[in-house]
């Protein structure tokens, strides 16, 4: 075969590359903690030796992650449930490719709300879907100095399946800022009928959903139904964006008062899409001195090397997601777009799996003190199962919280000495149950 035939059929796909071993190992981390509930399945990746007679992976299927997207129950336009058919039918459309693309976890981070995770966890058992239980918290910055300017930033929180350590706390917090936003569009809404752009409040509070706080978006497609805008992207370039003539404020929390909240409460804090801010690296900088965990460094474009630095100089995590709210058009990435590494996933999971475990463990000790048919249902209802009345009230709350755990920690984890002390008090509670 010739030099010019080589390089055509290089050209054509070539070789598939092969991890490297340090891939192979983050990859086989993360795999595993993905398919906890799940036998290890010898059949999804296959053994090959490199140039070198170094065994790598060459996995069969690529572990899908989306870290930030969005439902009916803030802004999007799916439900929990039609949003996780999505994120597992994107990979079966692709199934023509050699590697399956199906979501394989979900992050649900809706905002100011986390009441669409328990629909989200039932709907994702019937696709063997993992959901982070997540929300996208709307906060202020306020500038240091004379000028006291203020800032718009959203903070990503992520809690274990069993949620975060005070749930009542989180919802109170969340709550304040849902009423907030009532305020605020309902002044978007006065401020636009004073540009000579009506809209009814009427008309936005349908759009948005019964219960569901009204967002900049929902008054978008009120503009859009009434006919004073072209399209979603023109009422946020000409009247909503921040500080614009129809822009306005909730009651919004300080950026580091939350990020001490999400870490109190259990959760890993991330500073979403950075490159929306004015002064990133200010702003970064003060909100790690609060505890940050990380920032978005990845879209679906692929990674912002701006941001990825910023992080280096910080010692921050990297992460990054679709922001998928389900509006369509060729603008909007799509759910499980955005491709981040097996190795940024790991190093997430390095530092959230011990404080999720920590948070879990204190969760678990509250409920031994409480053992009331409430805390069950705080525990379980970011769970991967159903339950009713009957369950509850069976004596088997241990064996539910064990299911629950099973999905979330491994093996080794569950058997520290302090899960083995709760387990222990619990089998306590279940057989005084059945006496």
């Amino acid at each position: 075969m010739g030099d010019g035939e080589k390089k055509k059929k290089k050209k054509r796909g070539g070789a598939k590359r092969k991890m490297t071993v340090e891939q192979t190992a983050a990859y086989g981390a993360v795999r595993e903690w993905v398919f906890l509930e799940q036998s290890s399945g010898g059949g999804n990746s296959m053994i090959v030796d490199d140039d070198f007679g170094v065994q790598c992976y060459q996995p069969k299927e690529k572990l899908v992650f989306e870290f930030h997207c969005h439902t009916t129950c803030s802004d999007g336009f799916l439900s929990p449930s039609k949003l996780v058919e999505r994120a597992h039918h994107r990979g079966v459309l692709s199934l023509s490719l050699s590697l399956s693309l199906c979501v394989k976890v979900l992050a649900l981070t809706d905002h100011d709300t986390m009441s669409g995770i328990p629909e989200a966890m039932e709907a994702a058992r019937r696709f063997g879907i993992k959901i982070i239980p997540g929300v996208e918290i709307s906060t202020i910055f306020y500038s240091r100095g004379d000028s006291g300017a203020q800032e718009p930033v959203h903070i990503l929180a992520y809690y274990s399946s069993c949620g975060p350590t005070n749930s009542a706390a989180l919802e109170k917090f969340l709550g304040d800022i849902r009423d907030g936003r009532f305020l605020r569009a309902k002044n978007i809404v006065s401020k636009l009928n004073k540009l000579k752009l009506p809209i009814r409040w009427e008309t936005v509070t349908k759009i948005a959903g019964k219960g569901v706080a009204p967002g900049r978006l929902h008054i978008a497609r009120a503009m859009l139904e009434a006919g004073h805008i072209e399209n979603l992207k023109q009422a946020f370039t000409r009247y909503l964006y921040d500080n614009g003539p129809a822009y306005s404020t909730g009651s919004e929390p300080s950026a580091e008062e939350t990020i001490r909240f999400i870490r109190e409460t259990g959760g890993v804090s991330i500073l979403a899409h950075p490159w929306a801010l004015k002064n990133p690296s200010a702003i970064v900088r003060r909100l790690k001195e609060a505890g940050l965990h990380g920032i978005e460094a990845y879209r679906s474009d692929g990674k912002l090397s701006v941001y990825s630095d910023l992080a280096d100089v910080h010692d921050l995590l990297k992460l990054g997601g679709s922001d998928y709210h389900g509006r369509g058009g060729q603008q909007e990435s799509d759910v499980g777009s955005t491709s981040v590494p097996v190795l940024v996933v790991q190093e997430f999971l390095k530092v959230a799996r011990p404080i999720w475990c920590n948070a879990i463990q204190d969760i678990l000790e509250n409920y031994i003190k409480d053992p009331s048919d409430s805390n069950l249902q705080g525990i379980v209802k970011f769970g991967r199962m159903a339950t009713s009345k009957t369950s509850l009230s069976s004596g088997s709350a241990s064996d539910l919280i064990n299911q629950c755990l099973a999905a979330w920690l491994s093996k080794e984890e569950r058997e520290n000495s302090e899960f083995e002390a709760i387990k222990l008090e619990l089998e306590a509670h279940a057989e005084a149950g059945r006496c």
